[in-house]
């Protein structure tokens, strides 16, 4: 019996300064693609940048366009114990340019743009060179308790070998705020139902890179064919959480409406080292509610956070996923756009006193858990689709990301969250933003 609504439905401090070496050195330049998180360049597709901004995602990293005019300094390479460029790397130690913060053993490899001079951005003597795909995410359980995995899963397959080492460093599942589990064993095994592997969501979502994706819910990260599968129409977890910081944060979109308690909390943390001429990243991200369409812009707001630390300059926390009129990625978000009803198409759909288009369908929601199909409140529910954030890093320093689903208000009517391919950017100008995956 449910309590409620049964009846209803980077660089470092070098990156301020542009290198250019006298005559004889060189200086890194490089091409357009992503090197994914296995440390081989690949091929995504171009990315959408902040609010409508459309900065390439995964794209070459160049040094003098790092200087955007901001002045020139001379470089003379020192001997092979000097680390002229400060990279943290001398000649000896396998810096291959001293006069180039961006080209050392830590950088990433960037493929050259057509028409520009290639580079060897990672001093192993090879140039423009694709790693074999490195895959790192096969054969993960569904119910795998290992928090590393969660690192693979979602396509950061390196592991960082030392404090001059790119690459994932740690990991832990955490509640939203990034406070420890719950301790009482019925509350922690609920817990760990929260999250899950996964290598697609219904026939009709398929993963973004690799065999495994990361799957984190206020019910249970799993699919309706999974074993442990309770429905996401009302499975309560009985425990409680903190808001992460800088929450709530209450939806544009939704004036006057209070966002209640956090309950059901799941998430993990990641601990990760940046390549050195890293300026970002970007994931991918699909968040499904079944809050949606009977309690949009009420206190049962559901969210799905990415919480950065450091904090991106310019912001007050280190929330990097909204959408583009500044909602948080919660029930009441404008990106909404996988659901159905009754007269769509051609019509659109009402919920909250809100149209939805529902451009993308509910073909999605099928097999999942959240659509008509389930046969639970007779009806479609509603996701955003694919959708990618991009955000800046310090490059060669320390970074932790954490990734966490709750509910809001209570603990029944449940939200999940897909989260795949993470990839480096190697471009100037990373900025925080989210926006639909291109096709």
């Amino acid at each position: 019996m449910l309590s409620r609504r049964s009846n209803a439905v980077l660089c470092t401090a070098i990156s301020l300064f542009a290198f250019a070496c006298e005559a004889g050195s060189n200086t890194s330049g490089g091409g357009p693609p992503v090197s994914n998180g296995g440390g081989g360049a690949g091929g995504a597709p171009q990315g959408a940048g902040p609010q409508g901004g459309t900065p390439s995602v995964g794209g070459g990293f160049s040094v003098g366009g790092m200087g955007q005019g901001g002045g020139v300094i001379n470089c003379t390479p020192l001997g092979p114990d000097d680390d002229v460029d400060l990279d943290g790397f001398t000649p000896n130690q396998g810096d291959c340019e001293d006069c180039d913060p961006n080209r050392n053993p830590n950088a990433l490899e960037v493929p050259t743009k057509e028409g520009e001079r290639p580079y060897d951005e990672d001093c192993d003597d090879e140039i423009d060179e694709i790693d074999p795909a490195v895959v790192c995410d096969q054969a993960i359980d569904v119910d795998e308790m290992d928090p590393l995995a969660a690192a693979r899963a979602i396509g950061l397959c390196k592991e960082s070998t030392g404090p001059q080492d790119w690459g994932y460093v740690s990991a832990e599942w955490v509640m939203a705020d990034g406070s420890p589990p719950p301790s009482d064993l019925t509350s922690a095994a609920n817990f760990h139902r929260g999250h899950g592997f996964i290598d697609d969501f219904g026939p009709n979502v398929e993963l973004r890179e690799g065999e495994s994706m990361l799957i984190l819910s206020s019910g249970t990260g799993r699919r309706p064919t999974d074993p442990g599968y309770s429905s996401v129409n009302g499975f309560s977890k009985g425990y409680q959480g903190g808001f992460p910081q800088g929450f709530p944060k209450e939806s544009p979109a939704c004036p006057g409406s209070t966002t209640g308690s956090v309950n059901d909390p799941t998430g993990v943390e990641i601990v990760a080292r940046t390549p050195s001429n890293a300026t970002g990243f970007s994931f991918d991200f699909d968040f499904y509610t079944f809050e949606w369409p009977n309690y949009i812009c009420s206190t049962y707001n559901d969210f799905f956070v990415a919480i950065l630390d450091p904090i991106p300059m310019g912001q007050t926390d280190g929330n990097i996923s909204f959408d583009s009129l500044g909602n948080p990625v919660s029930v009441n978000n404008a990106l909404l756009q996988v659901c159905g009803c009754e007269g769509n198409p051609p019509n659109a759909c009402f919920a909250g006193g809100k149209m939805f288009d529902c451009p993308l369908g509910n073909i999605e929601l099928i097999g999942t858990g959240f659509g008509f199909d389930s046969g639970q409140f007779n009806g479609d529910h509603a996701a955003t689709g694919w959708l990618r954030t991009t955000a800046p890093v310090p490059g060669g320093e320390e970074i932790k990301l954490r990734f966490a689903v709750h509910d809001s208000g209570d603990g029944v009517l449940d939200s999940s969250s897909l989260i795949d391919n993470f990839l480096w950017i190697a471009e100037p100008g990373t900025t925080v933003g989210t926006n639909p995956v291109p096709e």
